[in-house]
């Protein structure tokens, strides 16, 4: 995955576990001419919100191991790396990342969510943990959007506070 590449390639060049964002922005913007400095940065967000990078301290931390991913020779990544992609399309590229094959993938989750009567996001996701794939961040992504449509429409949604004053 080329977003990962382009995340990865800093820390690897400097032999860092974590970086300071303008450190992480100069290498991918100066010293590897990848993206403008605008655009190193919006890949910052991208990275964190897909849950390669996080933020710790001021620093960016990758939350996966740099040494591990291999920047190809004269590899430069696509501007499209750029682009956030919705739940859906992470929760099936970790499907995909977990060895399933992607029509495979795409069909069972089809399939759960008409079985189960839930969003295609949250039945990526249940199917994504199936199969080993790491979406904990997605999990959450996914409780948060359902948490908010259960409360627009008031239905399903239990407070804590025990409305009849028993204890």
């Amino acid at each position: 995955m080329s977003l990962e590449v382009a995340v990865a390639a800093p820390f690897k060049t400097r032999a860092q576990d974590r970086l300071g964002e303008g450190e992480f922005v100069v290498a991918l913007s100066l010293e590897r001419e990848w993206f403008s400095p605008d655009q190193a940065k919006r890949l910052v967000d991208v990275a964190v919100g897909r849950g390669l990078l996080a933020s710790e301290d001021g620093d960016l931390v990758p939350q996966f191991d740099p040494a591990e991913v291999t920047v190809p020779e004269g590899f430069a990544p696509d501007e499209s790396v750029l682009r956030e992609q919705s739940t859906f399309e992470s929760a099936l590229d970790a499907i995909v990342a977990a060895g399933v094959e992607k029509q495979r993938a795409v069909a069972a989750i089809n399939e759960r969510q008409r079985a189960l009567a839930v969003t295609i996001e949250a039945a990526a996701v249940l199917y994504a943990r199936k199969q080993g794939a790491a979406v904990d961040r997605l999990a959450a992504d996914v409780r948060e959007e359902l948490a908010a449509a259960a409360g627009d429409d008031g239905a399903g949604v239990q407070s804590d506070a025990d409305d009849s004053g028993a204890a």
